[in-house]
Order: C-alpha cells, then sequence, then structure tokens
C-alpha cells in the first residue's frame, strides 16, 4: 500500500493506493472513506435595522422588487416592495406618510416572515 494525499476543491483527502502486479486481481473491494463536505461559504452579515417603524415581510417568499430607496418620502398607500409568494405577487405598502430611512430587501433575496424590509422614520 501506498499513501498519498490529494486536494480536489481546496479539501485534503488521505487516500492508500494498492499496487497489483500485471494480470494479478485485485483484493477485495474496501469500503470508500468518507468524504469530508466542503465548507459552505459564509453569509454576509444582515444589515441592523435603523431606529423608526419596520415594516416586515407579513409571509416567506422572494423580493421581485424593491420600488424605494433610503431618503425617499412615501405617502400611505405607495408601494415599497413586492413579494412573490405562492406564484402571487404581493405589494407591501406604506401605513403611513413617512419618509424611508433604510432598505433592507434587495431583489432576488428570500425572506422569511417577520423579516424586516423596509424601516420608515
Amino acid at each position: 500500500m501506498r499513501q498519498f494525499v490529494i486536494t480536489v476543491n481546496g479539501v485534503a483527502y488521505d487516500v492508500a493506493v494498492e499496487e497489483v502486479a500485471a494480470g494479478a486481481a485485485p483484493a477485495a473491494p474496501v469500503a470508500p472513506a468518507p468524504k469530508a463536505a466542503p465548507k459552505p461559504a459564509p453569509k454576509p452579515a444582515a444589515a441592523k435595522p435603523v431606529a423608526g417603524e419596520q415594516i416586515s415581510a407579513p409571509m416567506p417568499g422572494n423580493i421581485v422588487d424593491v420600488k424605494v430607496k433610503a431618503g425617499d418620502a412615501v405617502k400611505k398607500g405607495d408601494v415599497l416592495v413586492v413579494l412573490e409568494a405562492m406564484k402571487m405577487e404581493n405589494e407591501i405598502m406604506a401605513p403611513r406618510d413617512a419618509k424611508v430611512a433604510q432598505v433592507l430587501a434587495a431583489k432576488g433575496s428570500a425572506v422569511n416572515t417577520g423579516d424586516a424590509l423596509v424601516v420608515l422614520e
């Protein structure tokens, strides 16, 4: 047996290789060694909401559009974010006249119920 270290995608594996003579039958098969799972990439830290009224996701889904940016003035009923859930687009609207202090939602991101989307001053 010969020992080797093989690196695949940045993960090192110790392997043992048996050398057999030409025409000789190989030894009985050996169960493969468990493979080390690659470490997932770290998630970027979520932005911390600033002080103000948080507008949260009413249901889990995906953000398909963000209609406002920080500093925008919005009126009651203006669409802030469009959230797709169960193949339907839901408009998340401003509950009152306000100024947008912070936008936490990003187009294409997935959100859970209660996740902050926008903060109003």
